[in-house]
């Protein structure tokens, strides 16, 4: 995350106490913003749609902010309760000194969820070190997504990334096109390679606009990419609404995960969620994480995960010391799941 969109971020927490009258009015809701729209969230959709949250008293009020910076500034100024977002935001405010910084209480994902994807044409038998001499669209700088991609190019395969090609760069990676915008620009003709989540990546593979290459997931496993956040305040005062929460999340995953569902309830639960999205897709991107993992089968952010995430964070250069897994991390709510 750039260091100045933090120092933004910090500054609106000021501004928190006085915009705290105009907070949630309802005692049944919770105002949940949301990195991004994806597949990737599967279990949290299942929730809502099957109406799990509705049982246990609930109502949820989910909105898309469009990358981790925007879900923090939500959470700092109280325009929602829980932010769903990456786990990185959480060090790099408490690194800038902000007080009483957003906890998580939950990981609802355990991989990276993106997926590589070349130009129409990619040979079959694709190598990582294809994308020696090539354009990487990188994403946000400090952002899990890029500092994912950046640790397994470097850490597994040896690859020197920089700002332009060169004698001593193997890969170009920019970092200049913003989250919200990468597979846009990609799929102008920007770029080597980007990375895509699903049903984004499956559907532009199916279109033939783009073709899946890699799976960053099964390349470095054990990660909390995506989890629930929410400020301390908001945790003392709305323990039992967050302990409903977990059980009706924690009933989505199960749902999801069960290997007797069949296609077609897949759809039904996850279709109001993604009503453009063809039935195919919603279930081979529901698979695709499956597969490699994502969905967290326990929201217990183990103290083993954070350190691989700071690893990850320390690679690219963006941590400036490392948060102790006890000062950022309340596994209270979870484990009353796990």
């Amino acid at each position: 995350m750039k260091k100045i969109s933090i120092l933004l971020v910090i500054f609106m927490g000021v501004f928190a106490i006085l915009l705290s009258a105009c907070g949630n009015s309802n005692s049944n809701k919770i105002r949940i913003s949301e990195v991004t729209h994806s597949i990737f969230y599967a279990p949290l959709y299942v929730a809502i749609n099957n109406g799990y949250f509705e049982d246990e008293g609930l109502e949820i009020d989910l909105t898309n902010a469009g990358g981790s910076d925007t879900v923090l500034s939500s959470l700092t100024s109280n325009s929602a309760d829980i932010g769903l977002m990456g786990p990185e935001s959480t060090i790099f405010v408490r690194n800038n000194g902000m007080k009483n910084a957003p906890v998580i209480i939950a990981q609802l994902t355990a991989c990276d969820g993106s997926f590589l994807m070349g130009r129409p044409g990619e040979n079959d038998n694709f190598s990582w070190q294809n994308l020696k001499g090539k354009h990487v669209i990188a994403g946000r700088r400090g952002g899990m997504p890029a500092m994912t991609l950046q640790y397994i190019l470097e850490r597994n395969y040896n690859l020197k990334l920089g700002d332009e090609l060169g004698d001593d760069v193997d890969v170009k990676f920019d970092f200049s096109v913003p989250f919200d915008m990468t597979v846009p620009t990609f799929l102008s003709g920007t770029g080597d390679y980007v990375t895509m989540f699903d049903p984004s990546a499956s559907e532009n593979d199916a279109l033939g606009k783009a073709v899946i290459v890699a799976a960053l997931g099964e390349e470095v496993s054990d990660v909390p990419y995506t989890c629930f956040v929410a400020n301390p305040k908001y945790i003392t005062k709305n323990s039992d609404k967050i302990d409903k929460f977990m059980r009706a999340l924690k009933r989505g995953y199960d749902y999801l995960v069960d290997t007797n569902r069949t296609d077609a309830e897949i759809v039904a639960s996850l279709k109001p969620s993604f009503s453009t999205t063809s039935d195919n897709l919603i279930v081979s991107s529901v698979k695709n994480y499956i597969r490699i993992g994502a969905y967290a089968s326990s929201f217990v952010l183990k103290e083993s995960s954070w350190n691989v995430l700071q690893d990850i964070m320390d690679n690219a250069g963006e941590l400036t010391s490392r948060v102790a897994w006890n000062d950022a991390v309340n596994t209270s709510f979870a484990l009353k799941v796990a």
